[in-house]
């Protein structure tokens, strides 16, 4: 029983020091992927917790394992506080909090409301969607939400970059889908939830709202709320609300919807849930109703339409000209750039974004642009100012981008290979690297001391 009481450094020193490197990367590099952001310490704590080692499926006062008196205590806490935390009367709205993550969330509503080949319209993901809005493409539907169900994307205006409503409306009234997706997984500006609910109602179609990117910005009264037209609200609990990974289902009670997501979570799509993660949505809940968290957001925007601004000042395309909220989403293509060389050489210097499709591409494989996310790095304490900085950062390696593309071969495997045996490029990387770094550092970063 020894082996039960050692320390993960003491049990496994090869995990451990991996888990340490990764730690070291964060703390010395900039974190720009949209969908990140470093949770607390309260919630880390949360998920080293006891509550992983019980199983408890089923729902509160109705599990199918004894021993869950305080696994149910959790669970109606966090639930409690899901609606505390939007400003939501619990007689109008009920809430599942069991999902792992956005993904399934979004997947249980879809199998409890629209049923098997029912007929669902989503963002297009080269448009700012997300895969689960019922993304698929000529040859090949991609996602298992276009799999098993009939999705009709709508699009944005490829001059504005906007969302392109009218175009919805027509698409709705001829498609007649019974449900509609109000969300994003790469669009910078605030959602028209009530533009939304208008043309929902004239197909007779149900809204359900994805604010899985904004939520964080939705719970300080910071974006669109879409409480107030919506019938079902998923979202992710990690990116601006800042806790774990997983998952919550809001929806309007009074219809079938109690029984039908339930069912749909458990047992239609999940066994147990994940008792330490619910833990952790819990105390982080808690934390988005303080006003410092409020405080914490209003950063987040004024460094996203910082790192906007800079990144246009210098020449830099940005989709729809500007942000509402934590998104900066870059065209590189008029710069004679995508998104991939982009990414691998933001990467190389320890700088981390996505590439990510613009409106106007074909090919999800070959994107156009890169998107920018700022609450990690608010998070951490950047300012304006310091924003500043890391839009100067991720124009030299752009720069740097283009001078390797200029000299290597057209494919983007020569490409990396001309930055993997160049010296001249390898010190350039080395050199700038260790700026970004050195800047990097001075900021702090939150979770366990011991990595």
């Amino acid at each position: 029983m020894e082996i039960l009481k050692k320390t993960l450094n003491e049990n496994d020193p090869e995990l451990f020091n991996i888990i340490k490197n990764e730690k070291l990367r964060q703390k010395r590099g900039l974190e720009l992927i949209a969908s990140e952001n470093f949770t607390s310490l309260s919630v880390l704590q949360t998920l080293g917790s006891c509550l992983h080692n019980k199983y408890s499926e089923g729902y509160p006062g109705q599990r199918y394992y004894g021993g869950n008196e305080y696994i149910d205590e959790v669970e109606r806490l966090c639930q409690q506080r899901a609606l505390e935390t939007y400003g939501l009367d619990s007689d109008k709205w009920g809430v599942n909090v069991q999902p792992y993550s956005g993904s399934p969330a979004n997947l249980a509503v879809y199998t409890g409301v629209v049923e098997p080949h029912g007929r669902i319209m989503g963002l297009d993901l080269p448009d700012g969607g997300h895969l689960t809005h019922g993304y698929y493409t000529e040859k090949k539907k991609i996602s298992a939400t276009a799999m098993f169900f009939e999705s009709l994307p709508y699009k944005v205006n490829p001059e504005t970059g906007l969302i392109d409503y009218d175009q919805l409306s027509t698409l709705a009234g001829l498609f007649k889908p019974k449900l509609i997706i109000a969300g994003i997984s790469c669009y910078p500006r605030d959602l028209d939830y009530k533009r939304f609910r208008e043309i929902a109602d004239q197909n007779n179609s149900f809204l359900m709202a994805d604010m899985a990117h904004v939520s964080g910005l939705v719970a300080a009264k910071l974006a669109p709320n879409p409480f107030e037209y919506c019938d079902i609200v998923t979202t992710t609990t990690h990116k601006t609300l800042r806790g774990p990974r997983a998952g919550i289902i809001f929806y309007r009670k009074g219809q079938f919807f109690i029984s039908k997501i339930n069912q749909a979570v458990f047992p239609g799509l999940q066994g147990g849930p994940h008792n330490h993660a619910i833990a952790g949505i819990a105390t982080a809940l808690k934390q988005a109703q303080s006003p410092e968290f409020k405080e914490y957001q209003q950063q987040v925007k004024l460094n996203a339409k910082t790192l906007a601004k800079e990144l246009a000042d210098r020449g830099y395309s940005i989709v729809t000209g500007g942000t509402d909220n934590h998104i900066v989403w870059v065209n590189l293509r008029p710069a004679k750039l995508d998104g991939s060389r982009a990414e691998r050489v933001l990467e190389e210097i320890s700088i981390a974004c996505n590439k990510n499709t613009v409106p106007g591409d074909t090919k999800p494989l070959n994107p156009g642009g890169i998107r920018l996310g700022t609450p990690a790095l608010t998070t951490r304490g950047l300012k304006e100012c310091d924003f500043q900085k890391v839009a100067e950062f991720i124009h030299r390696g752009c720069q740097l981008a283009l001078d390797i593309n200029s000299r290597s071969g057209p494919t983007l495997k020569d490409f990396k290979n001309k930055l993997a045996e160049d010296p001249e490029f390898q010190q350039r990387i080395k050199d700038l690297k260790k700026e970004v770094e050195s800047f990097a550092e001075q900021f702090s970063l939150p979770g366990f001391d011991e990595f």
